[in-house]
């Protein structure tokens, strides 16, 4: 393959205070996407005024609620040859869409699709806590499927893929809609690589802000399984689930001491 166009889509909800670091870092890539997509998914803040000041974003509105459906939107209005898709408050390095755009040079990768990991900046230790969660949410689902998952925050595939599994995704808003893509492109017959490389900066949301949803979002990840009939779900629950809480309320611990008594300036929140 040649360098192909990236089309790279950001759902959003809500997310004024983040969005405009996420589109200054795409503004400074080092190559040029075709398009970036930002998915106004009935926001009830300046989210998509913020996304209109950046010319080269193209806004789309998504009015069926849930990261699912704005999700789709966007894939489905994406020209790029490539898909990308990232969060509303990531931060990409310098050379993502480089990066994406040579991966895809390379014929083998046709039937791949591409995952990579990411450093949190709203959590104390952030660098041991990416690690942690890439044992989670990547090895342990690569034991529990065979193979590895995608995470919505940084990802890419080709639209061809997505043309393949669009109308078998599940449209629900209680389960993990990146795991349940990956299921449906392995299905297809789609390899899913995961590159520990290439990092982004992300946010760990429902540590400190909105934690009463904490659990409840957590148990997303053993339905998703339990929707694909995949039996492992009882293991995903007792280990995967568990060890996630107990981490999240260790870091919020954490945070706490770090700034009530050890007199550290607060972390974002949200």
């Amino acid at each position: 393959m040649t360098r192909q166009s990236v089309s790279l889509v950001i759902p959003a909800y809500n997310e004024e205070r983040h969005l405009s670091a996420c589109l200054d870092a795409i503004a400074a890539q080092t190559q040029v996407p075709l398009e970036v997509i930002v998915v106004d998914n009935n926001s009830t803040d300046r989210t998509a005024q913020v996304a209109r000041a950046y010319p080269f974003v193209k806004v789309i509105s998504e009015r069926r609620q849930g990261r699912v459906f704005a999700r789709n939107a966007g894939f489905n209005a994406a020209k790029g040859n490539i898909i990308g898709r990232i969060d509303a408050d990531i931060v990409l390095p310098p050379n993502w869409i480089e990066y994406i755009q040579a991966f895809y040079t390379n014929d083998r990768h046709y039937k791949q699709a591409w995952t990579g990991g990411g450093v949190f900046y709203n959590v104390r230790f952030p660098r041991l806590v990416g690690l942690g969660y890439s044992l989670l949410a990547f090895r342990f689902n690569w034991v529990l499927l065979g193979h590895c998952s995608l995470w919505g925050s940084n990802m890419a595939l080709l639209r061809s893929q997505w043309q393949t599994v669009a109308g078998a995704v599940h449209l629900r808003n209680d389960i993990h809609e990146d795991l349940d893509l990956t299921m449906h492109l392995h299905s297809a017959g789609y390899g899913i690589v995961y590159d520990s490389r290439l990092k982004v900066r992300a946010q760990l949301r429902r540590i400190h802000a909105n934690r009463h949803e904490l659990w409840g979002y957590l148990l997303w990840w053993p339905r998703t399984l339990r929707v694909h009939g995949k039996k492992v779900w009882i293991i995903c629950w007792f280990f995967g689930v568990l060890l996630l809480y107990v981490m999240a309320l260790s870091l919020a611990a954490a945070d706490w001491v770090a700034r009530r008594i050890l007199g550290r300036k607060p972390l974002p929140t949200n």
